[in-house]
Parts: C-alpha cells; structure tokens; sequence
C-alpha cells in the first residue's frame, strides 16, 4: 500500500523522465545492473572536424565540453579494465584522430591485450601521412585485435552529406578504401533515420561495400551497424519494469549490463565514469572516478551500481530503438 501511494504522488507530481524510481504513470522505473564490463569507452574528447547536424554528442570545431582526455588516465582506466577482465576497449569522440595522444592510446589498449575498436569519420584527421604510419605500425603488431568503424550515414552522398555536410561523403569513402586497401579490419555505422526499410538499406550499402571491393559483410549487424536516431524531443513512453515481459526484451542485453564510458569535463580535475556513450553530458549519471567506484554507485540514477533508466535516450534509442554502440 505504501508503495502504491508514492506512485499515486509521483503520477501527480512528476514530468516524464523526472523520477528515478517511478514514471510519470506511477510505475516502477526499469534499470540494468552491470551484467560484466566487456566494453570500456573512452571519449578522447569532444572536438570534430565538421559539425553533424544530430550528433548525439554534438560534436564540433568548437564544442570542447568533454576535454581531450590524456594518456596517463587511460592507462589507469586501461590497467584497472584488464583487472577486471574487460575484453574490448572502444574509443570514441568528437573525432578521436585530433587528440594529439590518441595513437598512444591505442598502442597502450592493444598492447595490454584488449581488442579495440575505434569509431571515426575516417576523414582528414585520420588520412594525415603521420597517422597513417602508425596506424600501419599498429596493424603490423596488432592485425586480429583492431577494427575501426567508419560513420557513413547513408549509402548515397546526397543524404549522408544532408547529414555531415557537403564534401564529406568523398573523404569517407577515400578513408575507407585506404583502410580496406591496407588491411584494417573495418566495419560502417550508418543512420535508421531515412524511412527505409531495413533490407532496402543493407541493400544500397552492399552495392556501394561492392563497388569499392570493402571488406564489409551488409548482412553482419556488427560490421554494417544501422543506428537508431536520439531525439531530444521524445515523449514516447518510459521504460518499466514491466516492459522486459511486454517487448520480449532481456535487461542482459541492454547496453549499460556490458558497458561504461569514461569522459573528461573540460575544466575537471579527474576523468569519470558514466553509464554509456548516450549520457555524454548528464551529470547526475556520474558514477564515480574510477571502475570500483562506478561498480557500486548508489543513490539517484543507480542503485548498487545498477542503471536506471530514466533517460529519452535510454527508452529511445536502447530498449525500444534497439541500438548498441558496440
């Protein structure tokens, strides 16, 4: 009875999204305890070289509110993973090729074991003569253990570019064939924002994967990954603990059971950990400054370091989107 109150004073209090325990309709807000951390993210940094127009972390030339993280940090953060028998670190950003330590980063992900995969536009920051160098030194040591996954957002220049912006659709494909022509192992992400069917959309990426003669599978969900849209505006429903049984949905395979992201605030004294890539600037999803800390965060948005999922994102582009960075 005490708990069918405090549902009822939620239901005529709350907005959507507001209460981390209850909905707005009075019912227990679903949440996802860490299953295994099998993938670290780390945000190298929020800075891009073009500007998207709905990127998710809303990337740019100008944005650095997630600051370049540094070398030694990730190598904590990488030291503390490998502890704890994390199998995969992912780097994203911004675009990770412009923190000057990044090829670093990989070198001391790849050399402690993990397989690493590294999303980017494959653009100019990637294509500098430098970088291709040691990212040729890295496939030498390294073949089986380094995919990189190219953002392309649609098999057509014309709506890939509606997207990033004229010109970019050329440098990509230019960025992918020197990584196919080198060997990388690679995969694309592309957009579900078209209003096509799912198979129309494989289809038109596997043609183009076929002119190009890329080493990509269009019907392996991993290596062409079609990703759903986040839209700040979203008042579908909230997820609760009843939605696992009503949408045949294992909490299990929800991203944040596998998952955390490591940011740097610009201004901040100490990178920290949040639940996945999708709560870049949320504070009250902060879970603490290291690992062990984000494992057993409580109170607010967590619960014994399980996820309430009480974000748009969450319901949006996780549960009833279906998507997952990694």
């Amino acid at each position: 009875m005490v708990a069918r109150t405090e549902a009822i004073d939620v239901r005529a209090t709350r907005a959507k999204f507001e209460d981390p325990d209850w909905t707005a309709l009075g019912e227990r807000r679903a949440r996802v305890s860490l299953r295994r951390l099998e993938t670290l993210w780390i945000n190298t940094g929020t800075l891009c070289n073009i500007t998207c127009r709905n990127c998710y972390i809303e990337s740019s030339p100008t944005n650095d509110r997630l600051a370049y993280i540094e070398l030694a940090e990730v190598i904590a953060f990488l030291d503390e993973a490998k502890a704890l028998g994390t199998r995969e670190i992912g780097f994203t950003g911004g675009e990770p090729f412009l923190n000057p330590e990044f090829c670093a980063m990989l070198e001391a992900a790849l050399a402690r074991g993990f397989e690493v995969l590294v999303l980017t536009n494959a653009m100019v920051p990637m294509q500098r003569p430098g970088i291709k160098a040691r990212l040729l030194a890295l496939r030498d040591r390294h073949t089986d253990r380094l995919r990189i996954r190219v953002s392309l957002d649609h098999f057509t220049a014309a709506l890939h570019e509606v997207e990033r912006g004229a010109e970019t659709f050329a440098k990509t494909v230019a960025g992918l064939n020197w990584l196919n022509d080198h060997a990388f192992k690679i995969a694309i992400a592309g957009r579900t924002c078209w209003n096509e069917p799912d198979d129309v959309s494989r289809d038109g990426y596997r043609n183009l994967i076929a002119a190009h003669g890329w080493h990509i599978d269009a019907d392996d969900r991993a290596a062409l990954m079609l990703l759903p849209e986040m839209d700040a505006a979203y008042d579908g429903p909230e997820i609760t603990t009843k939605c696992w049984d009503i949408l045949r949905l294992d909490p299990n395979a929800m991203m944040c059971a596998s998952s955390r992201m490591v940011v740097k605030r610009r201004g901040a004294a100490k990178a920290t950990v949040l639940p996945c890539t999708l709560l870049p600037y949320e504070p009250d999803f902060e879970m603490g400054a290291t690992l062990e800390a984000a494992a057993h965060a409580d109170g607010g948005m967590f619960d014994a370091g399980a996820v309430k999922l009480c974000h748009k994102n969450c319901a949006k582009f996780c549960v009833l989107g279906g998507g997952s960075c990694s």
